[in-house]
């Protein structure tokens, strides 16, 4: 079975092996049963979980530690993966780069990914609907945290009887 995901957050080699609908206490969730090639158990989860926390292997995400960039052999998260440099990404046909100038293209690649990426988040932020969203969400955020401070002031200890404070004329 070939590794298809990751964690994202503690990396590893998972294979989605089904996906069915929750009955009984799960009945109206998606359940995903997975298989952790690692330690070779399968197990369950919910989409929601699996789409949140889990992420697919691209093709030119590194073999060894599968985009993550750290050494995920060792376990030394703090040391560069040994097979794309640190870089987390491979040549497009899947090998590792055999020189620092496939290193610069595979960077290179990396690098206008994230600009078009960029570029397609600015032109979503510049149309009025989303501006309009996101002012009208300052807006409640704003109201909200006041109403919260005023809260947490008349709940706080005062210097009135019993410990609370004046509110009232």
């Amino acid at each position: 079975m070939k590794a298809s995901h990751t964690h994202r957050q503690h990396g590893g080699r998972y294979a989605l092996v089904s996906e069915s609908t929750g009955t009984g206490p799960l009945e109206g969730q998606t359940l995903v049963v997975y298989h952790d090639l690692d330690r070779d158990v399968q197990s369950v989860t919910t989409l929601d979980d699996w789409q949140q926390h889990w992420r697919t292997i691209d093709t030119d995400d590194c073999p060894v530690c599968l985009g993550a960039g750290t050494d995920q052999i060792k376990g030394n998260k703090g040391n560069p993966c040994g097979g794309c440099f640190g870089l987390g990404k491979v040549r497009q046909d899947g090998e590792t780069p055999g020189d620092r100038w496939e290193v610069a293209d595979i960077a290179l690649d990396i690098i206008r990914r994230q600009q078009h990426e960029l570029a397609r988040r600015r032109a979503a932020m510049a149309s009025p609907e989303v501006r309009e969203a996101i002012q009208a969400a300052r807006e409640r955020g704003q109201a909200e945290t006041i109403a919260r401070q005023e809260n947490e002031w008349r709940n706080s200890p005062g210097h009135g009887p019993g410990g609370q404070r004046y509110t009232a004329d």
